[in-house]
């Protein structure tokens, strides 16, 4: 671009120099030429007239015939001016001068003619208009900015002045007439004339001449009437004589009018043929500057076409360094430097090949890719340390972690012990499992820190569980969990490998349930098979959330946050885990607005987790999870439950304790599915082969635990007595790792999830098709149930999870997820006949699906099991309840001020 303006820019000059070299050849033929004849012409004329006035006789013809050249010159001239046509405005003002001068020049001839008037003035007019034509030819040509041009024009301007003071002698020797006699003023200006021709002559104009004209100047300077032009000359300076009446010329004046007839054409010739050549000289050097600017104009567009190919090469060969420098640059930002963190980030190699390397390049491009490749060694050094330092501490964490798991557990087998040593003591049995399940749920944060460090926790799981069973499982980890309301709508059992996952998974879901809703609300867990696999909604009565809220949580739950995340909200570690083990499981949890006002949770597992639940051979198939007695089938109303407590509503006649009356009015009625028993009968009256022992009962009306190291309906192989009569370390003949259900210090489990006789223990899966226990049931005992040492056996206990689930250390393994075992699930039991406190009839036994009741009607009556309930809630229960609501409540409404905010 600067070149091309350069480039313009001097041709733009060069064409204006040969524009003015154009414009003053043009007037110098248009003007020059004709003004240069009528100088000549009015040189003669002067000459004349100063003739006439020194008393020279001058024939009128001749005198007619000089001013008719004037004439004729001048008309010529005044057809190639007009006025403001001129190369420069001073050339016009001279022009306009001699044009004026032209206009005088009849009133001076008839001065001249009439004798009328001043010689010198007249022939003074004369010299004026003659020396404006010579001041023209010194500034025509004098802005060119070409100094050959000006030195010709100089030498130019010096001929016409020479040719002017050689005219001006012959002027004053014709003034002095035949009396040859001049005035001092006037032989002073002959004298003055003589010097300045011969100074312009022999300083400005010989030097200056080319050969040719040189050679022409010469010829006439050695032709004999120059030579008698220099000898006149040289007389009148050195011989004149002075008189009263002025200066008296020497008589070799009288030779000068016929040398002057001579060498004056000559003279006018050589300054002629001196013009001709300055303009000559002019056009051919516009015509130069116009090959100048051509050339110019040609190099300047070859050389920018030649910078613009070098433009365009350099530029492209950039350009595509650039686009691929772009193009790598957005492929690690955007696909490879996200991979490579991700892989530090979960522990797997990184493929430093891919990354950008520093190559040492000079250039720009090179420098920026060697900094951007920089940047990026930085960053992944950075990432690196990062994943190093966060799996370290992770390891850390989860050995602490793992390590307190085990303390945990072995506090939940002393809590146990506990409650088999001190289950006569209603109270202190109270808290005991108050204290095991608060264990519990200590060990599911413990199993929330192994879940966030990297850790794993043991899975005892070989077997797919049914989905009734690990929902009572899940329900058992929450500390709340007689509020929660547990249906299996469908079916279907979970792979084994993810069933600690889910119960995980659902039991953070229903703890954060019960902790937001109201003391004495309901919160429903229902499952059924969809399209896309299994839906589990969990469903509250908790307090109204905004929407911005659900969004804000769902985004979370739907793609599992960083750490980042938690370190901004650590109050909400329980969406963070669930959010882990959704990502792990492939499942997808949503939280919206019930229609209850609460919060609804809806889980949906993959149809990949799930598998069909497989039927005993010989078995009966399983009945479904959510049979209900109807009232109007055994002629009374449905049987009530406390909302509180572990006790009956009515008492079994072996205990002899009728139910308390004023209690049975003011209970709120159970509303909940009611269980169908769907065990096989024996239709001999008695128990056949493999079915449940009948369930004792205490003289408080509790069930009697069962024995460990025995299933339900074993026989017991020893006496109270027997049992009793034993130390405390072998009681029910074994020792107490043995009594315990372990062997080496390890855990025993049986058949339908029960552990050492009882529901709670660590499980294997139930073979599909065993008789289960009813789902409308409480799961275990209830809190607060009393104990009953009867016969030397323990009351059911409230579900509860594995005591030894940290028994080893944690081992990396996929999917990760806590351990979940399966709730006992208990056959259906016959049970002494019993009364009710109003002395009503027994309710009619249970009809059970695919099996005769003729037996049970013939036989001995039996009453079936009471459904349990539990006693009022204490006031400090209640007001603990409350508290916990309040402070729940508090909490969410402080997030949404914070979100709010």
């Amino acid at each position: 671009m600067a070149l091309g303006v350069q480039s313009v820019l001097a041709a733009n000059r060069l064409l204006e120099q040969s524009g003015h070299l154009r414009a003053d050849v043009e007037s110098g033929e248009q003007i020059g030429l004709p003004l240069s004849r009528l100088m000549v012409a009015m040189q003669s004329e002067r000459t004349l007239t100063a003739a006439s006035w020194g008393g020279t006789g001058v024939p009128e013809s001749v005198m007619r015939e000089r001013r008719a050249a004037t004439d004729q010159a001048a008309t010529a001239f005044r057809r190639s001016w007009t006025p403001g046509t001129a190369v420069s405005e001073i050339a016009d003002r001279r022009l306009l001068e001699v044009s004026e001068g032209l206009g005088d020049l009849d009133a001076y001839r008839e001065r001249t003619d009439s004798g009328t008037g001043n010689a010198d003035s007249t022939l003074a007019f004369y010299s004026g208009v003659i020396g404006q034509m010579i001041r023209f030819y010194q500034d025509e040509l004098s802005h060119t900015e070409d100094g050959g041009l000006i030195e010709d024009t100089r030498v130019v301007s010096a001929m016409f002045a020479a040719s002017e003071m050689v005219a001006q002698e012959d002027m004053i020797i014709a003034q002095a007439g035949p009396s040859r006699l001049l005035t001092p003023s006037r032989f002073a200006d002959f004298v003055n004339a003589v010097g300045a021709q011969r100074y312009l002559y022999d300083t400005w104009v010989v030097p200056y001449l080319p050969d040719a004209e040189n050679d022409l100047y010469a010829q006439m300077v050695r032709s004999g009437a120059w030579q008698t032009k220099s000898r006149i000359e040289s007389a009148v300076l050195s011989e004149q004589t002075i008189t009263d009446e002025g200066v008296k010329l020497p008589r070799d004046v009288n030779g000068w009018r016929a040398a002057q007839e001579q060498w004056g054409p000559q003279l006018a010739t050589l300054n002629a043929d001196r013009s001709r050549t300055l303009l000559d000289r002019a056009d051919a050097r516009a015509t130069d500057l116009e090959t100048d600017v051509a050339w110019l104009i040609a190099g300047s567009i070859a050389a920018l076409l030649a910078v613009a190919a070098v433009v365009a090469l350099t530029t492209g060969s950039v350009l595509r360094r650039l686009n691929r420098l772009h193009r790598r640059s957005v492929a690690i930002a955007e696909r490879i430097l996200p991979d490579v963190v991700d892989r530090l980030q979960s522990g797997r190699p990184v493929d430093t090949a891919a990354l950008p390397a520093v190559r040492g390049e000079k250039d720009e491009v090179g420098r920026v890719n060697d900094a951007f490749a920089r940047v990026v060694a930085v960053s992944v050094d950075g990432h690196r340390q990062l994943a190093a330092e966060r799996q370290g501490f992770g390891m850390f964490a989860a050995g602490i972690a793992s390590r307190t798991g085990n303390l945990v557990s072995r506090q939940l087998s002393l809590t146990e012990e506990l409650q088999d040593s001190f289950g006569h003591d209603e109270a202190l049995l109270s808290q005991l499992m108050r204290a095991d399940q608060l264990t519990v749920g200590m060990r599911r944060q413990i199993e929330n820190l192994l879940i966030l460090s990297g850790g794993e926790i043991p899975d005892p799981h070989t077997e797919p569980m049914r989905i009734a069973d690990l929902l009572r499982e899940a329900a058992a980890e929450v500390e709340d969990f007689r509020r929660i309301e547990r249906q299996a709508l469908d079916e279907i059992s979970i792979e084994a490998a993810v069933i600690s996952q889910v119960s995980h998974l659902l039991a953070e879901l229903l703890d954060n349930a019960t902790r937001f809703s109201p003391p004495r609300s309901k919160v429903v867990i229902r499952a059924e098979l969809v399209a896309d696999g299994l839906s589990v909604e969990i469903e509250d009565r908790g307090p109204k959330v905004a929407p911005a809220t659900y969004e804000e949580m769902n985004g979370r739950l739907y793609s599992a946050p960083p750490y980042a995340v938690l370190a901004e909200n650590a109050h909400r570690l329980g969406l963070f885990v669930v959010g882990h083990l959704a990502d792990g499981l492939g499942a997808t949890v949503t939280l919206r607005r019930s229609v209850y006002g609460g919060t609804s949770a809806v889980v949906i597992l993959p149809r990949e987790l799930l598998v069909p639940t497989r039927s005993e051979p010989g078995g009966v198939p399983d009945a479904s999870v959510r049979g209900e007695f109807p009232a109007e089938a055994v002629g009374q109303e449905p049987p009530r439950v406390r909302e509180s407590g572990g006790r009956p509503a009515a008492e079994e006649e072996s205990g002899g304790r009728p139910a308390d009356p004023e209690d049975a009015g003011d209970r709120p009625v159970h509303t909940g599915p009611v269980p169908v028993h769907t065990g096989p009968v024996s239709l001999a009256g008695g128990r056949g082969e493999g079915d449940p022992e009948p369930a004792r009962r205490t003289d408080a009306g509790l069930p009697v635990r069962a024995s460990r190291g025995r299933t339900p309906g074993e026989p017991d192989p020893e006496s109270d007595e027997e049992r009793d009569g034993r130390p405390d370390g072998e009681r029910d003949g074994r020792p107490d790792g043995e009594r315990d259900g372990r062997r080496d210090g390890k855990p025993t489990t049986r058949p339908g999830g029960e552990r050492d006789g009882r529901p709670g223990g660590k499980p294997t899966t139930r073979p599909a098709g065993k008789p289960s226990e009813p789902e409308g049931l409480l799961p275990g005992r209830l809190h607060g149930e009393p104990p009953s040492r009867q016969g030397g056996e323990s009351p059911e206990r409230a579900p509860g999870p594995s005591r030894t689930r940290f028994a080893e250390p944690s081992r990396p393994r996929l999917p990760q997820g806590p351990v979940r075992p399966a709730l006992a699930v208990r056959p259906a039991r016959d049970v002494p006949p019993a009364r009710t406190a109003g002395g009503m009839r027994p309710a009619l036994p249970e009809r059970i699906p695919q099996t005769h009741m003729a037996e049970q009607l013939l036989g001995p009556r039996r009453a079936t099991e009471a459904v349990a309930v539990r006693d009022a809630d204490t006031p400090e229960e209640v007001a603990d309840a409350w508290a916990d609501y309040e402070q729940g409540t508090q909490t969410v409404e402080d997030e949404l001020r914070q979100d709010q905010r």
